[in-house]
């Protein structure tokens, strides 16, 4: 399985899309700041992933996500994380 995810940083409220084939591998290296393109983030928290099958596939789907289209998805896909996370 590969997992595309969705990082969060705590610090500039960024988001941060990425895939891997090894999420908790992937996301103890953001947080122990050893990718160099969250390295300056502090606080990364994993708000969302999808598995798929294939590589092939988990590349696709980064790359859709970060597109206009896939960024409006996931402010809807998203919208009750961003309800509690403001209510905090």
């Amino acid at each position: 399985m590969f997992y595309t995810y969705i990082l969060k940083s705590k610090k500039d409220k960024k988001l941060y899309t990425g895939y891997t084939n090894n999420l908790r591998a992937r996301l103890q290296k953001h947080q122990s700041q050893k990718v160099t393109s969250t390295k300056y983030r502090e606080g990364l928290e994993l708000i969302y992933f999808e598995g798929c099958l294939d590589e092939t596939d988990a590349k696709k789907r980064e790359r859709y996500l970060k597109s206009g289209p896939g960024k409006k998805f996931l402010k809807n896909r998203l919208k009750f994380y961003s309800e509690r996370a403001e209510a905090r």
